[in-house]
């Protein structure tokens, strides 16, 4: 996998719609808005390419220099996210970080306890799909902050680049309100990028282009936190 920042959230970005996990169209989401294209991590259903998409995690986290000393997944999605980041990054970056995921309900049998995997300690970093409301972050402080341990930062797949509630976007949202970096392998604006350099790829027509672009205008940020 190739080191460079733009190459490899561009090959991400291929990856992610070779893979059907990216797709375009007309979609509703939870917000109320009609958007050409969604994102579900969800479907990276085979192992090999939840081992490739841990990769992508795991350069992500190596470029931003973040010190972590250990990963923590959401349930659910987070937790195939998490684990398949800790293998990528013992395997291709020399770092053996122990990681951590929880239950939905907190288990009052066996070893009990809602964390599953290595004791929440020193700095964890989040790893999720997407960032829309917050609420899995949110959740997830709850529980780093309860152990004695602290945030340090959140990692995700995609991030979408457009205002949420308070004018801002969701992941810039979430990192003010925690005080930590939230890290993304590509953004929309990787994506629009892809879509004008590959004009021929896939399903991409200027059509399509064209929605794509006209959605970030009317719903998107810029990378100072203004509208577009």
């Amino acid at each position: 996998m190739t080191a460079h920042r733009q190459e490899y959230r561009q090959d991400f970005v291929r990856f992610a719609i070779e893979a059907g996990v990216l797709r375009f169209g007309d979609f509703a989401l939870k917000s109320g808005r009609r958007s050409p294209y969604f994102f579900n991590a969800g479907l990276f259903s085979t192992g090999a390419g939840l081992a490739r998409l841990g990769q992508f995690y795991a350069c992500a986290l190596a470029e931003s220099g973040l010190e972590v000393d250990m990963l923590f997944g959401p349930a659910y999605k987070g937790i195939p996210l998490a684990a398949a980041t800790a293998i990528a990054l013992a395997e291709h970056h020399g770092r053996d970080l122990p990681y951590a995921f929880n239950r939905k309900e907190a288990k009052d049998h066996g070893e009990g306890g809602q964390i599953v995997g290595s004791p929440l300690k020193g700095r964890v970093l989040v790893i999720d799909d997407v960032i829309t409301a917050g609420t899995s972050v949110r959740e997830s402080v709850e529980l780093i902050e309860g152990a004695g341990a602290r945030l340090a930062g959140v990692l995700i797949a995609l991030d979408r680049r457009e205002r949420g509630t308070a004018g801002v976007a969701a992941t810039d949202e979430v990192a003010a309100r925690h005080g930590v970096p939230v890290i993304s392998i590509a953004s929309l604006d990787e994506l629009i990028d892809f879509m004008r350099q590959h004009p021929g790829h896939g399903d991409f027509t200027p059509e399509l282009l064209g929605l794509m672009e006209t959605y970030r205008e009317q719903y998107g940020v810029t990378e100072n936190g203004g509208t577009q």
